[in-house]
């Protein structure tokens, strides 16, 4: 069954959890580590919580349906985040598109694509582990 009030409030708890870790990142853990570590702690940090959030998502949305929710919030949860990570660095920190679009370079070791890979993925592999019991 598709629930996109479940789909939506479990994207804001995941957004308010990113925001929140970059700011904690940004401000605390920056001034003790280098900048490729703290972009590390930004990126695996939430990865488990996005993983329970797949995982309530599935848990809520099973049945004939399943992979119509899934994909909705695969959709949401990866674009969405990545806007209001924008966001959020544009407000505070006053950078450019192309200054945010530097986290996505993954040939120097940027983790940031592998956060959008798994907010994309995480719904779909959970509902699909869940649909096959």
């Amino acid at each position: 069954m598709i629930r996109p009030g479940l789909t939506f409030v479990l994207w804001l708890a995941i957004a308010v959890l990113v925001v929140l870790n970059d700011v904690v990142g940004d401000t605390w853990i920056a001034a003790t580590l280098s900048v490729r570590a703290v972009e590390w702690y930004k990126v695996l940090v939430p990865l488990p919580y996005v993983a329970l959030m797949a995982v309530i998502h599935a848990r809520r949305t099973v049945g004939p349906r399943w992979r119509e929710a899934a994909l909705l919030a695969a959709l949401l949860w990866s674009s969405s985040t990545v806007l209001v990570d924008f966001l959020y660095l544009r407000l505070t920190y006053d950078e450019d598109a192309a200054a945010f679009l530097d986290r996505f370079a993954f040939w120097w070791g940027a983790p940031y694509p592998l956060l959008v890979l798994v907010l994309f993925a995480a719904p779909l592999l959970a509902g699909a582990l869940l649909a096959r019991r």
